[in-house]
Protein backbone atom coordinates (compact mmCIF):
# COMPACT_ATOMS: atom_id res chain seq x y z
CA UNK A 1 0.00 0.00 0.00
CA UNK A 2 1.65 3.19 -0.97
CA UNK A 3 2.37 6.10 0.76
CA UNK A 4 -0.34 8.30 -0.08
CA UNK A 5 -2.88 5.95 0.09
CA UNK A 6 -2.19 5.28 3.26
CA UNK A 7 -2.23 9.09 4.31
CA UNK A 8 -5.37 9.32 2.93
CA UNK A 9 -6.96 6.54 4.66
CA UNK A 10 -5.73 7.66 8.14
CA UNK A 11 -7.08 11.61 7.17
CA UNK A 12 -10.93 9.65 6.66
CA UNK A 13 -9.98 7.72 9.44
CA UNK A 14 -9.41 10.58 12.25
CA UNK A 15 -12.42 12.45 10.01
CA UNK A 16 -14.23 9.72 10.89
CA UNK A 17 -13.25 9.08 14.72
CA UNK A 18 -13.81 13.32 15.13
CA UNK A 19 -17.41 13.01 13.91
CA UNK A 20 -18.36 10.37 15.98
CA UNK A 21 -16.92 11.33 19.03
CA UNK A 22 -19.18 14.58 17.86
CA UNK A 23 -22.08 13.01 17.25
CA UNK A 24 -21.75 11.21 21.02
CA UNK A 25 -20.91 14.28 22.47
CA UNK A 26 -23.89 15.87 20.88
CA UNK A 27 -25.97 13.21 22.07
CA UNK A 28 -24.52 13.12 25.76
CA UNK A 29 -25.09 16.85 25.86
CA UNK A 30 -28.68 16.58 25.36
CA UNK A 31 -29.48 13.93 27.60
CA UNK A 32 -27.64 15.04 30.54
CA UNK A 33 -28.14 18.66 30.48
CA UNK A 34 -31.78 18.88 29.97
CA UNK A 35 -32.14 20.63 26.86
CA UNK A 36 -33.73 18.53 25.09
CA UNK A 37 -35.58 19.95 22.27
CA UNK A 38 -38.40 17.24 21.98
CA UNK A 39 -39.22 17.50 25.89
CA UNK A 40 -37.29 13.67 27.10
CA UNK A 41 -40.06 11.81 25.76
CA UNK A 42 -39.23 8.36 26.31
CA UNK A 43 -38.30 6.83 22.70
CA UNK A 44 -35.91 9.66 21.56
CA UNK A 45 -34.53 9.48 24.82
CA UNK A 46 -33.72 5.79 24.13
CA UNK A 47 -32.69 6.38 20.26
CA UNK A 48 -29.97 8.74 22.24
CA UNK A 49 -28.33 6.47 23.80
CA UNK A 50 -28.53 3.94 21.06
CA UNK A 51 -27.01 6.45 19.25
CA UNK A 52 -24.24 7.49 21.76
CA UNK A 53 -23.33 3.57 22.24
CA UNK A 54 -23.17 3.41 18.69
CA UNK A 55 -20.62 4.91 18.12
CA UNK A 56 -18.47 3.69 20.56
CA UNK A 57 -18.75 0.03 18.28
CA UNK A 58 -17.88 2.68 15.11
CA UNK A 59 -14.99 4.05 17.17
CA UNK A 60 -13.91 0.52 17.82
CA UNK A 61 -13.76 -0.35 14.20
CA UNK A 62 -12.49 2.82 12.91
CA UNK A 63 -9.27 2.43 15.60
CA UNK A 64 -8.64 -1.48 14.44
CA UNK A 65 -8.94 -0.39 10.84
CA UNK A 66 -6.42 2.18 11.64
CA UNK A 67 -3.96 -0.42 13.39
CA UNK A 68 -4.77 -2.78 10.31
CA UNK A 69 -3.51 0.12 7.72
CA UNK A 70 -0.29 0.59 9.74
CA UNK A 71 0.19 -3.20 9.73
CA UNK A 72 -0.47 -3.14 6.04
CA UNK A 73 2.61 -0.27 5.59
CA UNK A 74 4.88 -2.14 7.88
CA UNK A 75 4.78 -5.38 6.07
CA UNK A 76 3.12 -7.44 9.28
CA UNK A 77 -0.97 -7.62 8.82
CA UNK A 78 0.27 -11.54 7.92
CA UNK A 79 0.41 -11.87 11.31
CA UNK A 80 -1.80 -13.74 13.82
CA UNK A 81 -1.77 -10.01 15.77
CA UNK A 82 -4.03 -8.62 12.86
CA UNK A 83 -6.75 -11.00 13.77
CA UNK A 84 -7.64 -9.15 17.26
CA UNK A 85 -8.20 -6.34 15.31
CA UNK A 86 -10.24 -7.92 12.08
CA UNK A 87 -12.46 -9.47 15.61
CA UNK A 88 -12.77 -6.30 16.93
CA UNK A 89 -13.96 -4.71 13.42
CA UNK A 90 -16.37 -7.83 13.25
CA UNK A 91 -17.85 -7.34 16.76
CA UNK A 92 -18.54 -3.37 16.33
CA UNK A 93 -20.46 -4.58 12.97
CA UNK A 94 -22.66 -7.23 15.12
CA UNK A 95 -23.36 -4.71 17.76
CA UNK A 96 -24.43 -1.95 14.89
CA UNK A 97 -26.51 -4.49 13.63
CA UNK A 98 -27.91 -5.43 17.48
CA UNK A 99 -28.38 -1.57 17.86
CA UNK A 100 -30.40 -0.80 14.64
CA UNK A 101 -32.27 -3.84 15.35
CA UNK A 102 -33.21 -2.20 18.85
CA UNK A 103 -33.91 1.11 16.96
CA UNK A 104 -36.31 -1.28 14.47
CA UNK A 105 -37.79 -2.32 17.62
CA UNK A 106 -38.41 1.01 19.26
CA UNK A 107 -39.72 2.60 15.84
CA UNK A 108 -42.35 -0.06 15.08
CA UNK A 109 -45.24 0.86 17.24
CA UNK A 110 -45.44 4.55 15.32
CA UNK A 111 -45.26 2.23 12.01
CA UNK A 112 -48.45 0.32 12.66
CA UNK A 113 -50.28 1.99 9.70
CA UNK A 114 -47.70 1.11 7.11
CA UNK A 115 -45.82 -1.79 8.10
CA UNK A 116 -43.64 -1.79 5.26
CA UNK A 117 -41.02 0.46 7.43
CA UNK A 118 -39.79 -1.89 10.00
CA UNK A 119 -39.44 -4.54 7.10
CA UNK A 120 -37.14 -2.20 5.41
CA UNK A 121 -35.70 -1.56 8.27
CA UNK A 122 -35.21 -4.80 9.83
CA UNK A 123 -34.03 -6.07 5.96
CA UNK A 124 -31.13 -2.89 6.70
CA UNK A 125 -30.16 -4.82 10.26
CA UNK A 126 -30.03 -8.50 8.15
CA UNK A 127 -27.48 -6.52 5.59
CA UNK A 128 -25.69 -5.39 8.28
CA UNK A 129 -24.98 -8.25 9.54
CA UNK A 130 -24.26 -9.90 5.84
CA UNK A 131 -21.20 -7.04 5.95
CA UNK A 132 -20.12 -8.86 8.85
CA UNK A 133 -20.31 -12.38 7.62
CA UNK A 134 -17.69 -10.86 4.53
CA UNK A 135 -15.56 -9.40 6.94
CA UNK A 136 -15.42 -12.82 9.00
CA UNK A 137 -15.12 -14.40 5.16
CA UNK A 138 -12.05 -11.78 4.81
CA UNK A 139 -10.75 -13.44 8.21
CA UNK A 140 -11.06 -16.60 6.71
CA UNK A 141 -8.95 -15.61 4.07
CA UNK A 142 -5.91 -13.57 6.09
CA UNK A 143 -5.99 -17.29 8.03
CA UNK A 144 -5.23 -18.89 4.99
CA UNK A 145 -2.91 -16.50 3.86
CA UNK A 146 -0.85 -16.19 7.49
CA UNK A 147 -0.85 -20.00 7.28
CA UNK A 148 0.87 -20.29 4.21
CA UNK A 149 3.09 -17.35 4.93
CA UNK A 150 4.06 -19.46 8.32
CA UNK A 151 4.58 -23.10 5.90
CA UNK A 152 6.73 -20.21 2.86
CA UNK A 153 8.83 -19.32 5.88
CA UNK A 154 9.41 -22.92 7.25
CA UNK A 155 10.43 -23.81 3.65
CA UNK A 156 12.47 -21.52 3.11
CA UNK A 157 14.40 -22.29 6.56
CA UNK A 158 14.53 -25.46 5.50
CA UNK A 159 16.04 -24.84 1.80
CA UNK A 160 18.47 -23.08 3.77
CA UNK A 161 19.84 -25.68 5.74
CA UNK A 162 20.24 -27.71 2.80
CA UNK A 163 21.87 -25.41 1.09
Amino acid sequence: MGKLAVRALHAVLVVMIVGTVFVQASMVWVLVSGSDPEDGTLPLTALRVITAVGMVAAQAALVSVWRLVTMVRRGTVFSHAAFRHVDVVIGAIVAAALGWFTVTAINAPGQREDPGVTLIMGGIGVAILGVALIVLVLRMLLAQAVARDVEATQMQAELNEVI
